[in-house]
């Protein structure tokens, strides 16, 4: 009987060695909620669908508060639907660059936002902090103090388009 069990054990053995392995199963990379909305509302944006990407945006900021690219998309948004969401922008802006310092796209649009509430000082500091991390973001930004305005339709040169 022992010797009967001991060749059951290695028959099966062996048919388990030799079966055909299956295919490892691929499984679908998890992404993070704040970055699907912040995907989705950058897509709305750059579609000019102002509203709907709000209100991605602000989703992704309910899931991580400190993710400076959402803050600066959030702030253009905010600030292309008018004057009276100028306060609100400034501190998307501030907050975008309180997160990440070196964020280009933010003080780009900090400057724009300084243009177009007539602070002219304040645009041309934003510029000279801007020349040091983006001299083409600069540039723009430069055509916008030189001329009060914004060139259109919005290129979006301060949109972060996608994360690094």
């Amino acid at each position: 009987m022992k010797y009967f069990s001991g060749l059951f054990l290695a028959f099966f053995s062996l048919m388990a060695l030799a079966a055909p392995s299956r295919p490892a199963r691929t499984q679908t990379p998890v992404v993070a909620p704040e970055i699907t909305a912040f995907g989705s509302g950058t897509e709305h944006l750059l579609n000019m669908n102002l509203r709907r990407a709000e209100r991605y945006l602000k989703t992704a900021l309910r899931h991580k508060e400190d993710f400076a690219e959402a803050h600066n998309n959030l702030a253009f948004v905010l600030r292309k639907q008018g004057p009276r969401h100028f306060d609100d922008a400034y501190r998307h802006y501030q907050r975008a660059i309180e997160l990440k310092p070196d964020l280009a796209e933010a003080h780009m649009y900090l400057g724009v936002l300084y243009v177009q509430k007539e602070d002219l000082d304040a645009a041309r500091k934003t510029h000279a902090r801007l020349k040091k991390l983006d001299a083409s973001l600069a540039d723009e930004l430069a055509w916008v103090i030189e001329n009060r305005r914004e060139k259109e339709p919005a290129p979006f040169f301060g949109v972060v388009r996608s994360l690094k």
